[in-house]
């Protein structure tokens, strides 16, 4: 990689146009401890204890889901990721090749929404380690003045982290990553000894319907990070192993998944009333011993800081996209402010974060799966991508199309998008087909977006793939980069 532009530890200057080939000298195992520290989030352990506590599933049935979950969702993490070494550009910026320079705005726009939602969820776990850390540690009881204190605190470091650009969040991915394996086999340890394995085994199974409904619940948060996946395999030369890519997106994320899911499902058996609690944190506290909890909240805190660097950099990328002519780290911002302002609004007003939260990931994986369907779909057709036209947002560009929209696109998407959102169940909204049905009662709303969107847009007459422009030799590749 160029010293000026992505050398470790230095500030990323690129945005959303293309990475020149003698740049990308990215390695593929970089992406194992790149999703390692996107799943280094107490929320896991709050989804394993759901898993008893809403899905009363018994602890083989949530190993079933914590094994599948993971493998499911950063399996798909992992294909669409091998965009990225194609086209050298984030995910979004791909995704004009495919919808057209003005119908990229549509789902563009969703899925940078739908983040604010993902970050706000994790801004307010984080909020909640922190405080937890000052109760058990130093005495402190929360209130409404210390809960919006811990929460800006966390949303500066997050804005501070993602400000600095790819290098800064996989330098702390890494060290996390030794740091929460260590203390995750003490907790292991330490459940081993001290739980009643009599009372875990023995405990009722629930129904099939549950598991696959779990599994979608799980798979909610690989889900998201799939539009972002190029984001992260962008710096990788084209030669890279699309096994690899594959691999070590799923083996990163599965090793973390499955242990803190099952953690969190044999730890809500000594809770439970924690589908009544109003935060996802203080019960850990409540479960370990200091000794443990707090250096174990202090990792998990800081990988909650970087899942939403990770998110908040790539929400950068969606931003510009969109037409936001500001620099990456500027559009981060953005994100940053509105993270806050609902973060805020969920601490002090919401009662059960258990229940917001199932909600939330049930409509979370929908918005993002339409757009899986169609793009993925594409990808059997384009094994590369034309530079020159994702950065041309003007009538000449090759990926203009119809007055600048891919009609099989958008239609495919827009009829997926719909069809998940009949079929699935949530707190908040309840679609008029997910009754009486395996895809409504079984959770599978979000499958039925990909199936739908993907099936469609194969099917449906396309615009012929523009044959890309020669890229620019180093020589020529001169230009500063726009962030």
């Amino acid at each position: 990689m160029s010293k000026t532009a992505t050398s470790e530890g230095a500030l990323e200057t690129r945005g959303i146009e293309p990475v020149p080939d003698h740049e990308r000298t990215a390695r593929t195992r970089g992406l194992f401890p790149t999703w390692v520290g996107a799943n280094i989030s107490v929320l896991l352990l709050t989804m394993g204890a759901s898993l008893v506590v809403a899905y009363h599933l018994n602890i083989w049935q949530a190993l079933v889901v914590a094994t599948v979950a993971p493998l499911t969702a950063y399996g798909l993490v992992g294909l669409i990721g091998i965009a990225g070494k194609r086209g050298g550009a984030p995910g979004m910026a791909l995704s004009r090749a495919v919808f057209g320079q003005r119908g990229n705005l549509l789902p563009g726009s969703l899925i940078w929404v739908a983040r604010w939602g993902w970050e706000t969820i994790n801004a307010v776990t984080g909020a909640y380690a922190m405080l937890t850390i000052l109760d058990i540690g130093f005495g402190l009881k929360a209130n409404p003045v210390l809960d919006v204190v811990t929460l800006l605190v966390f949303v500066i470091a997050t804005f501070a982290i993602s400000g600095l650009g790819i290098n800064a969040v996989q330098r702390c991915n890494k060290y996390a990553t030794y740091l929460f394996g260590v203390f995750s086999v003490l907790v292991l340890a330490y459940l081993a000894v001290t739980t009643d394995w009599s009372r875990v085994v023995h405990h009722g199974a629930g129904s099939t319907a549950s598991v696959i409904t779990g599994i979608g619940m799980i798979a909610a948060g690989g889900v998201s990070w799939i539009p972002s996946a190029p984001d992260f395999t962008r710096y990788l030369p084209r030669t890279a192993s699309s096994k690899a890519i594959v691999g070590n997106s799923v083996s990163g994320a599965t090793l973390v998944v499955l242990p803190m899911v099952l953690m969190g499902a044999v730890m809500a058996f000594a809770t439970p009333d924690l589908a009544s609690a109003a935060d996802p944190v203080s019960f850990v506290g409540e479960i370990l011993p200091t000794w443990i909890a707090v250096p174990y909240l202090l990792i998990a805190l800081i990988g909650m800081l970087l899942i939403n660097s990770m998110s908040m950099y790539s929400a950068g990328f969606t931003a510009q996209t969109l037409g936001f002519r500001v620099p990456r780290h500027w559009a981060v911002s953005v994100n940053a402010v509105i993270s806050l302002a609902l973060g805020a609004a969920l601490m002090l007003v919401a009662t059960s974060f258990l229940g917001t939260f199932i909600a939330f990931l049930s409509l979370l994986a929908v918005a993002f799966s339409a757009w899986v369907g169609v793009f993925g779909a594409d990808m059997f057709r384009r094994k590369e991508y034309d530079s020159a036209a994702m950065t041309d947002t003007t009538r000449t560009s090759a990926y203009w199309y119809r007055a600048g929209f891919s009609p099989a696109a958008i239609a495919s998407w827009a009829i997926g998008l719909i069809s998940g959102l009949l079929f699935t169940t949530s707190d908040w909204f309840t679609g008029p087909l997910a009754k009486n049905n395996v895809i409504g009662e079984y959770g599978l709303g979000w499958v039925a977006a990909i199936v739908i969107s993907a099936a469609l847009y194969l099917a449906l007459p396309k615009p012929p793939v523009p044959r890309p422009t020669p890229a620019p030799t180093p020589a020529e590749d001169q230009i500063p980069a726009t962030v």
